[in-house]
């Protein structure tokens, strides 16, 4: 039987946008019979006892991570996920978080967020495997804003300092052009040499769960629920999938749900 790990995951300590708690992720994924989860939230590594403890008393591998905002040499702003491959890759995340906070807080679509200088992500990258992203990554915009030298260069940029480390981060929850990018990332990810894998961005538990979670994003962002103008980030989708459900979703693409496991 296709196994599956969910790699991109925030809980309840990513306030701003999931409603997730530890205990309640660590069961799901046992009695999902997945072997291990990421939890990846966002500029923090909170939950990182909590999640550790929690998890390794299930039987369940904990892959620690992050999720962060990278601030490029031009000052363009893109994310990806950071997940640890050992002691010195923690660390390494640690002090990426750190420097992220003390020395790099800007204004970013309306929040005050912590950002990595690329050249940091350069100089500490052992033992961290890095997740491209999907559309908000620099290979993403890069895909979707169809450059396809900057692809080149950003591609080439990745090979030469995550050698074997960096996945194309392929999402489908229903939200805009990401498709586009997934078709295009394929391509990438053949002419590049790039592995791809899936991941469902996982903000809440089940579908039933995303107004609450629209609720707390709401109350972070200042709109109230009804406003028509507010932004949507996020759909009903994002819920914490069964392994046979991202196998379906990714049926055309199996190697996206294999790498996942590896």
């Amino acid at each position: 039987m296709t196994q599956f790990v969910h790699l991109h995951v925030h809980s309840e300590y990513s306030v701003i946008d999931s409603t997730l708690g530890i205990k309640p992720l660590v069961a799901m994924t046992k009695e999902l019979g997945q072997p291990a989860m990421a939890l990846t939230d966002q500029s923090n590594l909170f939950a990182l006892v909590k999640f550790y403890n929690t998890a390794m008393g299930a039987g369940i591998k904990p892959i620690i991570g992050a999720d962060v905002y990278i601030e490029d040499e031009d000052g363009s702003i893109f994310r990806c996920t950071l997940l640890c491959q050992n002691e010195q890759g923690y660390l390494n995340l640690s002090h990426l978080i750190s420097l992220s906070y003390l020395k790099n807080q800007k204004l970013y679509q309306h929040n005050t967020v912590p950002l990595i200088k690329r050249e940091w992500l350069a100089e500490f990258n052992a033992g961290l495997i890095v997740l491209s992203g999907g559309r908000d990554g620099d290979i993403g915009q890069a895909i979707l804003s169809e450059k396809p030298n900057l692809v080149a260069s950003r591609a080439n940029w990745w090979q030469s300092h995550f050698p074997d480390r960096y996945y194309l981060e392929l999402i489908r929850t229903g939200r805009e052009k990401e498709e586009e990018y997934i078709a295009g990332a394929v391509g990438v990810s053949l002419r590049y040499e790039l592995p791809v894998v899936a991941t469902n961005d996982v903000r809440f538990a089940s579908p039933e769960d995303f107004e609450a979670h629209e609720v707390r994003v709401c109350i972070h962002d200042g709109y109230v629920l009804e406003d028509p103008n507010r932004p949507k980030r996020y759909t009903e989708e994002q819920y914490f999938k069964t392994t046979e459900q991202m196998v379906a979703l990714f049926d055309d693409l199996p190697e996206a749900i294999e790498n996942s496991v590896e």
